[in-house]
């Protein structure tokens, strides 16, 4: 593999090239893994709309749990089939297609192809809804799962890396904080348009929703084609391991020797599992705890809940400007298991406001063991990346056993949380581990390593052809 000095491609070649759509090598050195802050603001900006839109479709499944169960006269368990529906869709998708995208065609081609399956699933609800069919629900949210599994495939890794490596944790968590915001806007448009003065059985108004949607991410696709985006290449991010490699410790190990990497994906699983389980239940524990709780004003608590967990993503995000992110993960997680204990024996408004804090901590737990991961993996990020996303197929486990056990403790959803409680505990050992063994080699990315922090000496202008052409190139593995 050819040493860093050889490589002379900046952050203004990156932009040229995808001024010109130049075609992806990811075995090529473009110079992305360069690009500084200033660079990166347009198309970092115009992803985090992606965030808000899976927020938004998230926000809305755990309002539709709880309305199917009347609506279509199922129970707890079966309704928890929207959920592993969804998520189960983020098991195949980052694992095969979604990552094959992102490494052959890039992450422009991968967002639109996300956005395209995204729609068509919105589509399938109309059907769906014609026949009143909850398997032909869960058919299309498997669909849709399956355009945001492609769409967080790419738009979490390119979040992470897009921009200096040292504000890797800020850029992210702060990026799904408008993602968090989706999850508010969703159950507050449930209650006060969706479902407001409509018979409890009625499907009509989820069907004109879901074809909104679709209508929108469609134009939405037609504007990524046109879009800025620099493609940061998994040679860009070996580049960049190596710049840094006097500092943080860096080894480029086969992919098979990435343990932290294997550890955060087991940690993510769980706690993605344990967090949808929470939200998806929100509202059958809120009627168990507070009895004659309406559905409306269940999705407005949902709601409030839900805009406590936006709150804490950015507050957690001005956190890590001051604070390392491996203490703010292990706080915030802390916080996390703490209030899941308390919510299973504590009762009326204490069991609320239990609940409430279990969402505001969880809320930057997922950017932070994303980037915190990949830290060091060079020319394994793009796979990681889809790794560390299959793991959000946790959701699909979760939920239908906490369904369950409802339904065998004759619908006492309260105690059956423990569940969720298990998956926190098992992800809290991830943050311990990184605080113990992997403390130097992280600080060191956010303390010493300046790739992206100043300026590139030519202006994009003043480059010639030659310059602007990805002519670096490592060893494919």
């Amino acid at each position: 593999m050819e040493s860093t000095s050889e490589r002379k491609v900046s952050s203004a070649s990156a932009i040229a090239n995808d001024r010109k759509r130049a075609k992806i090598d990811d075995h090529a050195v473009t110079g992305a893994g360069e690009i500084t802050l200033r660079q990166s603001i347009v198309p970092v900006c115009l992803v985090t709309v992606l965030f808000f839109m899976w927020g938004f479709a998230y926000g809305l499944l755990d309002v539709l749990n709880s309305h199917f169960q009347v609506a279509l006269d199922i129970s707890q368990g079966q309704s928890g089939g929207l959920q592993a529906a969804y998520f189960g869709a983020y098991f195949i998708g980052p694992l095969t297609y979604s990552g094959w995208i992102v490494r052959k065609f890039g992450y422009r081609w991968a967002f639109i192809f996300g956005l395209c399956v995204y729609g068509v699933g919105a589509l399938m609800f109309w059907p769906s809804g014609v026949k009143r069919s909850f398997p032909g629900f869960c058919g299309s949210m498997f669909i849709v799962g399956s355009g945001l599994s492609t769409l967080e495939t790419a738009a979490n890794p390119f979040i992470a890396t897009c921009g200096p490596p040292r504000y890797s944790e800020i850029r992210l968590t702060l990026a799904q904080s408008f993602q968090a915001v989706g999850t508010v806007v969703a159950p507050v448009l449930a209650s006060q348009v969706i479902f407001k003065n409509v018979d409890d059985t009625s499907l009509e108004s989820v069907q004109w929703v879901y074809l909104g949607i679709a209508i929108f991410v469609f134009l939405l696709a037609i504007v990524f084609f046109f879009a800025p985006i620099p493609e940061v290449t998994d040679a860009d991010m070996a580049n960049q391991a190596e710049q840094s490699a006097q500092d943080t410790d860096y080894e480029d190990k086969p992919l098979s020797k990435q343990f932290t990497l294997f550890y955060g994906v087991v940690a993510q699983f769980c706690y993605v599992g344990a967090q949808v389980a929470y939200a998806g239940y929100f509202i059958n524990y809120v009627r168990w705890i507070k009895p004659g709780t309406s559905h409306a004003t269940g999705s407005n608590l949902l709601a409030g809940a839900q805009g406590c967990f936006a709150v804490g993503r950015f507050a957690a995000s001005g956190l890590l400007k001051f604070t390392r992110p491996r203490f703010v993960l292990m706080g915030f997680i802390t916080g996390v298991v703490i209030f899941a204990a308390m919510a299973i024996g504590a009762k009326g408004n204490a069991g609320l406001a239990a609940i409430f804090l279990v969402l505001f901590f969880e809320s930057c737990i997922f950017p932070l063991i994303f980037t915190l991961s990949l830290r060091g993996l060079g020319r394994h990020s793009k796979r990681g990346a889809s790794f560390i996303v299959a793991a959000v197929s946790g959701g699909a486990l979760f939920p239908p056993v906490l369904g369950a056990v409802a339904d065998a403790l004759d619908g006492n959803t309260q105690h059956a949380f423990f569940i969720p409680l298990i998956g926190f505990c098992i992800a809290f050992t991830f943050p311990v581990y990184l605080n113990v063994f992997k403390a130097k080699s992280l600080d060191a990315w956010t303390d010493k390593v300046k790739v992206g922090i100043e300026e590139a000496p030519k202006d994009i202008e003043s480059l010639g052809e030659d310059e602007k052409s990805p002519v670096q190139t490592i060893e494919k593995v």
